[in-house]
């Protein structure tokens, strides 16, 4: 019996019951769907955490200015001025596991630009900075160490910045006033968009920390400084050499606080994605079990079939069909059932997911991938659970089955 003669067969039993079989597959077109839609929304997440974490810096360590509590008291972030520049020039000549430092002092203001202007944030920082933190620039330059020796009144811009201030115009080169001092824009950094939290990532203005110290804020401490390490590895053991300079730095007593905190955003955000990848198989194998459902409802159909055709069965194998014919015409019956579910089971997930984005504005990230497992599980449903009734059939003794009325 060759492959088209079995499919022949299997489609016109199935379509013997048309409405048994369509609700027979409405468990597997249910299951895909939902498999495909459920992973896609947290694949989605996924790749917002990744995004995230390939922007948060390059191995970044981050030391902020004031302790989470001192001598009792919750003195929060920023909360000292003991943070220097020193400090950070120290660090990366003695812990090995620093190869980049950037001081940085920031604040909000007013940005004017010949009768517009926007409020936003300031931050000054040191070269290095944009290396560390992963910003590249979108137009002009980064400002060099020349001008933060020079105290230059010279800024690089957010995107956000440069659209509200300057439209469709260029910005390189035009001056704008910060604080009633005339800064020369000579960049704009490419836009990262919103964060996960909400935030607007390109709201703000770079400058060399010696000018915002010198002509901004007035201060000579930092608010906070940013480390590049020279692998993700060594960030635990850099961040304890680190605070133990510091403190030595700062006359700290073993019996206080440290008057700075240390972070590492990347082991935050690489735990969330963890968390992220974990939630998405848990749902994913939640969707799976509709699957499964569906597949233990071709299986009981499928018995119910061998039953009712008992007598076919007898009268094909009293006239020579073997075993293995019976076996595969009952089994083919069953595929082709997840077969063609799976096939509508991935038309109502991309329609599913389609309307996930566009009603709810929910994101979903689809891939082949997805697809392809969630088909390749459909078919298996099929061979797994449609084996047992195919072997039964195939096991029947012919004369009770030409008996069987």
């Amino acid at each position: 019996m060759n492959f088209a003669t079995i499919l022949r067969q299997a489609f016109r039993a199935l379509a013997r019951n048309r409405a048994r079989s369509l609700l027979t597959m409405l468990g597997i077109i249910m299951g895909v769907g939902s498999f495909i839609c459920v992973v896609g929304v947290g694949h989605a997440g996924s790749s917002r955490l990744e995004t995230q974490l390939s922007n948060v810096g390059d191995n970044l360590l981050w030391v902020e200015a004031g302790s989470r509590a001192k001598s009792g008291i919750r003195v929060g972030s920023r909360g000292t001025k003991s943070l220097i520049v020193a400090d950070g020039l120290a660090v990366l000549e003695q812990v090995p596991g620093i190869k980049k430092q950037s001081p940085n002092t920031d604040g909000h203001l007013q940005v004017v630009y010949e009768n517009l202007n926007w409020g936003t944030s300031f931050r000054g920082v040191s070269p290095d900075y944009f290396e560390i933190r992963k910003w590249n620039i979108d137009r002009g330059a980064a400002f060099t160490q020349a001008d933060v020796d020079a105290n230059a009144a010279v800024c690089v811009l957010g995107q956000t910045v440069a659209e509200n201030l300057f439209g469709d115009d260029d910005p390189i080169g035009k001056t704008i006033r910060i604080k009633d001092v005339p800064f020369k824009v000579i960049g704009v950094l490419q836009g990262r968009g919103v964060s996960a939290t909400g935030q607007d990532q390109d709201d703000f203005v770079l400058m060399p920390i010696t000018t915002a110290q010198k002509r901004i804020t007035g201060n000579d401490w930092l608010d906070d400084i940013y480390f590049s390490t020279t692998t993700r590895e060594v960030i635990p053991q850099a961040s304890k050499q680190v605070e133990a300079l510091l403190r030595e730095r700062h006359h700290l007593r073993a019996t206080e606080d440290d008057d700075f905190s240390i972070r590492s955003p990347e082991d935050l955000i690489r735990a969330q994605l963890a968390a992220a990848n974990v939630f998405t198989i848990l749902v994913g194998s939640a969707a799976s079990l509709s699957l499964l459902v569906g597949g233990i409802g071709i299986m009981n159909i499928m018995l119910i079939s061998v039953t009712e055709r008992t007598r076919e069965i007898g009268i094909r194998l009293a006239i020579g069909a073997t075993e293995w014919d019976i076996q595969l015409q009952f089994l083919s019956e069953a595929i082709v059932m997840s077969v063609i579910g799976g096939i509508l089971g991935v038309l109502t997930g991309l329609l599913g997911s389609y309307i996930l984005r566009n009603t709810l504005h929910w994101e979903v990230q689809l891939s082949a991938e997805i697809i392809m497992i969630a088909a390749l599980f459909s078919a298996g449903v099929g061979i797994f659970f449609g084996y047992y009734p195919a072997r039964t059939a195939s096991r029947l003794d012919p004369i009770e089955g030409l008996r069987y009325e």
